[in-house]
């Protein structure tokens, strides 16, 4: 379309250009008068020049004109013919005026000759050359655009690669995966000093395959390598292969390494990989489709008879497992790296990461952040930072707290609180005995996780919410575990038949949970009386291709399935209604401060469990919220230095923080013994000298760096 528009805009200007050169070539006045109304003007006095073209025109200008005559020398006012093709009568005119004028200031005109067959014959000779111009200017737009469009017919079989001569990216802009990092650190070896490793034999890897969960990385990895390699680097998705013209996606492959042979050593990175990989012969009839002749080029490419010692293929995928074995195997992608999901040591330094251009405030530490976020994957850090920062900068503020990122942790998991959504007591007090049911029942078991939060505002689809924290990062899970996470999941059920006699539909997804978990450990975990054997579905079932006939049990083991998926929710369904019965007051403590708090914490579901009534548990959240508040405004916020290389600024603020602390023990110092004993039970200066150290040993690690 912006084609068109332009070859039209130059055909317009083109005739306008025509049009102009004709104008101005062009002597004629647009006014024709009689031969008698010019002897008139001439005795007037009202004639300026006069041009005698021939034997029988004459081209007239008036002194009045208002051509100007010096930018249109050729310009005339009028014209008129001839009689009897004798001009005499105008010199008799002139000359008879000169003599006795008949006007006071008379003066002549001037008299000029042209001869119109010198002036058509020059004509005709340059209208067939400005003729020829103009045909071979339009046909050369014709040619020009049709060549765009042949052009583009052949892109069609160009790469859409994006190259990236200098990546900015280092392994320091990645945490949380240091054994991953160790991996492709040889690659970089490769790249930088490939010479070290050629004598003595080694062969340089030809694709680096990097699998994991979304979110951990893999894509991050990559350019890293790129950038501490300091290489080109080619980065395409795998659908970008893939057209609906025969051959197109076979054609970008090997313009893909076309381009890359030119720019070697390179990098070239294909994210999500399984789009082009996958099985072949595995579409419903076993077929040969385009997305296979893309997938045969890319493994001629990788190892096929032409070498490509300096390109190192890097790709990137969540489902390895239904990618084609020729794909895999050694010459190809010679190195399958696995990116987990952090541990909670990485989880740390991927905080640490993320939060150097944010300002925080003394209080975050991220040492208690890794522990409350297990499961998260780095992407999911990145954004639970960048909604506390966000939350803060809503309220007007420079320094993100503890409490923001809390709150960033909540938003990532269960969605935004909807405060302003109106709840009847009716169903808030539903909610109420809901969530305190799972928080009970998930204190009491001793296989369960650590409950961090209970809140009955809603929050994304719930209507409430509980939220369980883990002490480590278990590799392993025991059925005992599975058991106690299955009865707390049923527990808001339970709770809800105790104290309403009724139940609703709140707890769908506990119940859809606790199947999906009962389900798993009869058919893939073997954590029933049918044995160690594997019940799933089959693996490339997806395909409807190959295993489309496969069936994955018969209809007397699924029955048998079912009944054991029953019995283990039984089961824990009767676990949950006797903690629940037993410890019915508690329940309903634990729902008075609900209903006064609408959220509690850890703490306070610990002071309920220690007998605390609801009254005083409400009092003292009350007054340590007071305190908090307090202390932020006095003490103002102290950015906690994170980034690598602060060291400086990090001792600084470390003096800061020994001053603050210095006054607050001089202020205790100064209080009353009972104040002291009050404040000991609110205050943590303890607390705060360990994040100080924490902080010191920091900046001397920085140093060493």
């Amino acid at each position: 379309m912006k084609k068109r528009t332009r070859t039209f805009i130059i055909l317009l200007i083109v005739v306008l250009a025509v049009v102009l050169i004709a104008t101005l070539l062009s002597d004629n006045g647009s006014n024709e008068i009689t031969y008698s109304e010019l002897i008139e003007k001439i005795n007037a006095g009202e004639v300026s020049d006069i041009q005698i073209s021939g034997d029988y025109l004459v081209k007239i200008r008036f002194k009045n004109s208002g051509i100007a005559e010096k930018y249109f020398p050729n310009k005339y006012d009028a014209f008129c013919y001839i009689p009897d093709r004798n001009a005499q009568q105008i010199y008799d005119a002139i000359s008879s005026n000169e003599e006795s004028p008949g006007v006071i200031g008379w003066t002549a005109p001037r008299i000029s000759y042209d001869n119109p067959a010198r002036r058509s014959m020059l004509f005709s000779l340059a209208l067939p050359f400005v003729s020829i111009l103009l045909l071979g200017i339009v046909m050369y737009i014709i040619y020009r655009q049709s060549q765009g469009q042949n052009q583009q017919a052949m892109n069609f079989g160009k790469t859409k690669a994006r190259v990236t001569q200098t990546v900015k990216v280092r392994f320091s802009d990645v945490a949380g995966a240091e054994e991953e990092k160790e991996e492709l650190q040889e690659i970089v070896e490769f790249l930088k000093n490939p010479k070290k490793f050629l004598d003595i034999g080694a062969r340089i890897p030809k694709g680096v395959l990097l699998v994991g969960p979304p979110g951990t990385g893999k894509t991050l990895f990559a350019k890293a390598v790129a950038g501490e390699a300091n290489v080109p680097f080619f980065s395409i998705s795998g659908s970008d292969f893939v057209e609906m013209f025969v051959g197109v996606g076979a054609s970008r492959v090997r313009d893909l390494f076309d381009q890359a042979k030119h720019n070697m050593p390179c990098i070239v990175f294909i994210d999500e990989i399984d789009a082009v990989g996958r099985q072949r012969g595995t579409g419903l009839g076993g077929g040969h489709d385009e997305r296979e002749q893309t997938l045969n080029q890319l493994l001629v490419q990788m190892d096929g008879f032409e070498k490509n010692d300096g390109i190192i293929v890097m790709a990137a995928t969540n489902r390895a497992d239904i990618l084609d074995p020729a794909l895999l195997r050694p010459g190809r992608f010679d190195r399958q790296i696995y990116v987990q999901v952090p541990d909670v040591r990485g989880r740390e330094e991927i905080f640490k990461v993320h939060a150097r251009n944010k300002p925080l405030a003394s209080d975050v530490d991220f040492k208690t952040l890794a522990r409350l976020t297990s499961g998260f994957t780095g992407a999911d850090i990145e954004n639970l930072l960048n909604e506390a920062a966000i939350l803060t900068a809503r309220d007007n503020r420079k320094v993100i707290t503890m409490g923001d990122i809390n709150e960033g942790i909540n938003k990532v998991i269960a969605g935004p609180q909807k405060k302003s959504r109106v709840v009847s007591e009716r169903d808030k007090r539903i909610t109420a005995y809901h969530e305190s049911g799972h928080a009970i029942v998930a204190k009491l078991l001793p296989n369960c996780d650590e409950v961090n939060e209970v809140s009955i505002i809603p929050r994304g689809m719930a209507a409430g919410y509980t939220i369980t924290r883990p002490e480590n990062d278990d590799n392993h899970v025991t059925r005992g575990k599975l058991m106690d996470e299955i009865a707390m999941m049923l527990a808001g059920r339970v709770a809800e038949e105790i104290v309403i006699k009724d139940i609703t539909t709140g707890a769908s997804n506990d119940i859809q949970r606790a199947s999906s978990i009962a389900r798993k450990m009869v058919t893939e975990w073997g954590m029933s009386p049918l044995g160690t054997i594997y019940l799933g579905n089959p693996e490339h079932e997806v395909f409807l291709g190959r295993d489309f006939n496969q069936q994955g049990m018969s209809p007397e083991t699924a029955a048998k399935v079912d009944a054991e998926m029953k019995s283990i929710l039984d089961e824990c369904y009767e676990t949950a209604r006797k903690i629940i019965s037993d410890h019915r007051e508690l329940l309903d403590n634990m729902v008075k401060v609900l209903f006064a708090k609408e959220t509690i914490f850890q703490h306070e579901v610990d002071m309920l469990l220690e007998g605390k009534s609801p009254e005083e548990i409400i009092r003292l959240s009350n007054e340590e919220e007071k305190k908090k508040s307090a202390s932020k405004e006095s003490a103002g916020p102290v950015p906690a230095a994170t980034a690598k290389g602060d060291a400086q600024s990090s001792i600084e603020q470390i003096k800061n923080i020994h001053e603050q602390l210095k006054e607050k023990i001089e202020q205790i110092e100064k209080k009353t013994p009972s104040e002291n004993a009050v404040d000991k039970k609110t205050d943590a200066p303890a607390d705060e000298s360990q994040e100080s150290k924490d902080e010191a040993h920091s900046a001397e690690d920085d140093k060493k760096e």
